[in-house]
């Protein structure tokens, strides 16, 4: 962290964006770590706190609109077309609109804080056809509310938030997984 410290601030705000930007639309990149580094330079002095929030937060809401239009136009004929497991394809998008009808903007804007729905939400919402002025809003919602936050406390507590958002992404992708292998050993015994 400390060899971040002496970068142009210019540099960091474009490295923030960048991270951010490409992680929101869906690439598997550090973009909340880059959060949380901002937020500790700008804790030092090196950059400022609110054009942090306010880069994460236009990058966010840019970067799941991208994801979103790939995942409504690539990503929806990609499971439509032929070939093997198209049965189990097509599953992903007969069990998904219906998901997205209900509980789409609740996805939309509390995937913002956890690590694999901030990367994939977006594409899911383009796939199984969301509402593009809903998830445009509860995107922009959920991207502001979580540079914000995320941001802030970074800011506020320091090194100390990296260690906070490890566990919280841990404990979230564990929570994640025996969800579905409780569905699925859920499902094996009904069915």
């Amino acid at each position: 962290m400390l060899a971040l410290i002496n970068i142009p601030a210019h540099l960091g705000y474009v490295a923030l964006f960048a991270l951010v930007g490409v992680e929101s639309a869906g690439v598997p990149v550090p973009g909340e770590t880059a959060l949380i580094a901002s937020g500790v330079l700008a804790q030092h002095g090196q950059l400022s706190i609110p054009i942090v929030i306010c880069i994460a937060a236009a990058a966010a809401i840019i970067g799941d609109n991208i994801g979103y239009m790939i995942g409504r136009h690539g990503g929806r004929r990609l499971l439509e077309r032929p070939g093997p497991f198209e049965h189990h394809r097509r599953e992903i998008i007969a069990r998904g609109e219906p998901f997205f009808e209900r509980h789409g903007p609740k996805a939309v804007f509390l995937g913002r804080w956890v690590a694999w729905l901030r990367i994939t939400s977006a594409w899911l919402a383009g796939i199984n056809h969301m509402h593009w002025p809903t998830f445009l809003f509860w995107n922009a919602l959920g991207g502001i509310a979580w540079a914000t936050s995320v941001g802030l406390l970074a800011y506020f507590v320091g090194h100390a938030a990296e260690n906070i958002f490890k566990i919280g992404g841990i404990a979230a992708a564990a929570f994640i997984l025996l969800t579905v292998g409780a569905y699925v050993v859920w499902r094996r015994r009904v069915g």
